[in-house]
C-alpha cells in the first residue's frame, strides 16, 4: 500500500479540483501523490531514490556498466546513448523495414515504380560507370566539430553513398583525410568497408595532382560554369553552423590548389547564405553530370527554407 509523503501539501487550486476527478474515483491529492512518486521514480534525476523505486529502471541500464568518476549529467548521457545503441536503435530500425515493407506493397498494389532493384544496384558500380567525374570529400574537419555534428556529417556522406548507388552513372567518389573521431564513429557501423567508395587516410593532395584540384567552397571569388573529367573537384565535410566562415577557402589558399563556387548568383536570388550541405552539393554535381541545367539542379535541391527564387532578367 502506498504512503503519502508527509511533505505533500493540498493548495486551494487542488481542492477545487476535487470535483473534477470525482467522476473517475480519482481526488486531486491521488493526482498530487502522483506526481511526487512519477518525479522520485526516475534514478537518473534523483540519486537517492530507494532501491524498491529502480525496479522500472533495471530492466533497462543495470546491465550497463557505468564507467566511474562521471558526473550525473554524463552518467544519464552516457546509459542514454548505451540504450540508444543496443535497444532504441535496432526497434526504430526495425520499424523502418516494416513500414518500408509496407510502402512496397502499397507500390504493388498501384503498379508503381519500386526503385531500382538489386541486380540493376549491383551493376550499378563506379568502376562499370560511363562517368568518370570525382568528388572529393574532405575530411580533414574533425576536430573543428562536436560529436553530434560529426555524426550530422557521417549521415550526409550515408546520403551521398546512397544517391550514387541509385544513379544512372555514379560518380567516382572518394573520401580523404578519412581517419580521426569521424572513422572511428564509422566504425561502429558496420559493413561499410563493403561501399562502392574509395575510402583514403591520406590527403587529396597526396592522392590527386594538384592542377587538378578544384576546392568548392561558396567563399570563393571565382564560378564554376561547367563539370570538367578532368578534374577533381573538393567537398568539404564541415557541419559548423557557419562558426567557421571561410575556413575551406582557406584550406584550399594553404594547400595551393584552385578553388570555385557554385553558379547559383547566376541563376537564383537567395536571402540566405548560399552555403549548402554537403550531400545537397553532391545530389547537384550528380543531376548536372546526367545533363540536368544548373538552373534546374539549384531548383530541385536547394531547400525552400533558403527562400531561393529564380532570378529574373
Amino acid at each position: 500500500k502506498m504512503q503519502i509523503p508527509s511533505d505533500l501539501t493540498i493548495s486551494k487550486e487542488q481542492e477545487t479540483e476535487t470535483e473534477v476527478y470525482r467522476d473517475s474515483g480519482k481526488s486531486s491529492v491521488d493526482s498530487g501523490v502522483e506526481e511526487v512518486c512519477k518525479r522520485s521514480r526516475d534514478p537518473l534525476e534523483d540519486e537517492e531514490t530507494p532501491e524498491c523505486k529502480k525496479k522500472m529502471w533495471h530492466k533497462l541500464w543495470d546491465p550497463i556498466e557505468i564507467p566511474p568518476n562521471l558526473s550525473k549529467r554524463q552518467r544519464k548521457k552516457y546509459i542514454r546513448k548505451v540504450l540508444w545503441e543496443t535497444k532504441w536503435k535496432p526497434q526504430r530500425r526495425a520499424k523502418e523495414r516494416e513500414k518500408l515493407k509496407q510502402k512496397k506493397k502499397e507500390a504493388r498494389l498501384k503498379n508503381e515504380s519500386l526503385g531500382p532493384s538489386r541486380k540493376m544496384l549491383k551493376q550499378s558500380t563506379m568502376a562499370l560507370s560511363s562517368c568518370k567525374l570525382r568528388i572529393a570529400l574532405d575530411f580533414s574537419f574533425d576536430d573543428l566539430m562536436s560529436e553530434k555534428d560529426i555524426g550530422k556529417c557521417l549521415k550526409q556522406l550515408n546520403h551521398c553513398y546512397c544517391m550514387n548507388r541509385r544513379a544512372l552513372n555514379p560518380l567516382q567518389l572518394y573520401v580523404t583525410n578519412f581517419c580521426g573521431k569521424s572513422k572511428e564513429e564509422m566504425a561502429r557501423s558496420t559493413g561499410y568497408q563493403n561501399w562502392d567508395v574509395y575510402f583514403h587516410e591520406e590527403n587529396h593532395i597526396n592522392i590527386f595532382d594538384k592542377k587538378d584540384l578544384v576546392y568548392l567552397t561558396s567563399d570563393s571569388e571565382n564560378v564554376l560554369s561547367k563539370l570538367d573529367e578532368t578534374k577533381v573537384y573538393v567537398i568539404g565535410a564541415l557541419v559548423d553552423h557557419n562558426q567557421h566562415k571561410g575556413r575551406t577557402l582557406s584550406v584550399a589558399n594553404e594547400q595551393e590548389i584552385s578553388h570555385a563556387q557554385l553558379p547559383i548568383r547566376e541563376f537564383l536570388e537567395m536571402t540566405t547564405r548560399q552555403v549548402l550541405t554537403i550531400d545537397h552539393v553532391f545530389e547537384i554535381l550528380i543531376l548536372v553530370s546526367e545533363g540536368v541545367s544548373w538552373k534546374e539542379a539549384f531548383l530541385k535541391v536547394i531547400p525552400q527554407r533558403k527562400g531561393a527564387v529564380e532570378r529574373t532578367a
